[in-house]
């Protein structure tokens, strides 16, 4: 279990932005088959009412973001022309598929079976830390937490230019 910050910051659009969320936590789906988000990253997130979920647009994986960063999104999206029809069929597809999830008391979320299907998320799902979101991952579909690939990270660093 990793540590993760708990600043955030605010933006220029009002908005503030919770720390990054870091690490990996592998937790079992309730019999409710509800997900429990950790308390660390809870509270990474500015202890949000809310969080977003929808499928990952390359990888068998669902996208758990948090409020604030979906609203940093959305703020740009509202810059744009009201009536743009290939503006607004893209948001509805993005809505079709996309959930916007309480959590309960807590920290528990209870994802639709259509998205727990599309990621085969059943029993024990690997939640990973993807910096600015969380990658909801079938167990069986990603390396063993102990293992660390190095390769990846060299690739991932050269492309963050970090």
């Amino acid at each position: 279990m990793s540590k993760v910050g708990k600043e955030s910051v605010a933006l220029s659009t009002g908005v503030a932005v919770s720390s990054v969320l870091v690490g990996r936590f592998d937790h079992a789906l309730d019999p409710k088959k509800r997900l429990t988000i950790p308390s660390e990253w809870r509270a990474a997130m500015g202890s949000p009412q809310y969080v977003y979920v929808m499928p990952d647009r390359a990888e068998k994986c669902l996208n758990l973001v948090p409020q604030a960063e979906m609203e940093m999104r959305l703020s740009k999206l509202r810059e744009k022309a009201l009536f743009d029809p290939s503006l607004n069929k893209a948001l509805q597809v993005l809505g079709s598929v996309s959930e916007q999830l309480s959590l309960d008391v807590q920290g528990r979320i209870r994802i639709s079976d259509r998205l727990l299907k599309y990621a085969n998320l059943k029993g024990v799902v690997a939640m990973v830390g993807s910096v600015r979101m969380i990658k909801l991952w079938d167990l069986a579909a990603i390396e063993p937490e102990e293992a660390v690939d190095i390769s990846a990270l060299n690739d991932a660093l050269d492309k963050l230019e970090f």
